[in-house]
């Protein structure tokens, strides 16, 4: 196992070299500590990857577990309040998709609108791991979630760190739903303990 951990993490390390001119771009527009987060989503990617491969199951503690979400929590919540160059943001867009199909447009900066995209899908799976394996059904997860967000949105509008926009709930809500999919595949590789019982209805 030890072994399978340290290939891994090297592999992860590896890709965040060769693709760090690209990464280190996000920095002009995020906070620096995107590359931090950046970082662990591979080294979390890869890890899975190969243990799924080889069929092999990591026991993760549940206090490390909660350590490492709620750091991956501030480290978020970082991206989320705090911008380059004090960067102030007043827009609002309740109309679905708009946001979306401009971003898909070819206007933007490929790497912008690649990011937008997929750090608004992909930094919220976690999320919908943790609800799943803290035993919560899947809407109910999602019901929570979807809370959450909103006054996420809200507080970002308020405050002039972030735009108020729909697609940013509809992109997030979709994370947190691949989250609940890809529980049981993540069950395979990871075993945490005392998340174990019957999964509320």
């Amino acid at each position: 196992m030890r072994k399978t951990l340290f290939i891994s993490t090297m592999i992860s390390f590896v890709i965040f070299i060769l693709f760090s001119p690209v990464f280190i771009r996000l920095v002009s527009y995020l906070h620096p500590i995107v590359l931090v987060v950046v970082l662990l989503c591979i080294v979390w990617l890869v890890i899975g990857l190969v243990l799924f491969i080889r069929k092999e199951t990591i026991n993760l503690p549940y206090p490390l577990f909660l350590v490492g979400l709620t750091l991956y929590s501030v480290a978020l919540v970082i991206l989320l309040f705090f911008r380059p160059n004090e960067q102030s943001y007043n827009s609002m867009n309740l109309v679905p998709f708009s946001t979306v199909a401009f971003y898909l447009s070819g206007k933007v900066n490929w790497l912008i609108s690649f990011y937008n995209l997929a750090a608004n899908i992909g930094l919220f799976i976690p999320y919908g791991l943790f609800l799943r394996f803290k035993r919560f059904s899947q809407w109910k997860a999602i019901f929570i979630a979807s809370l959450i967000i909103a006054c996420i949105e809200v507080f970002q509008f308020v405050s002039h760190r972030g735009s108020l926009d729909i697609d940013d709930l509809i992109l997030n809500l979709l994370g947190i739903y691949l989250g609940c999919v890809l529980f049981p595949l993540v069950q395979q590789v990871v075993n945490i303990p005392n998340t174990k019982g019957p999964i509320d209805r």
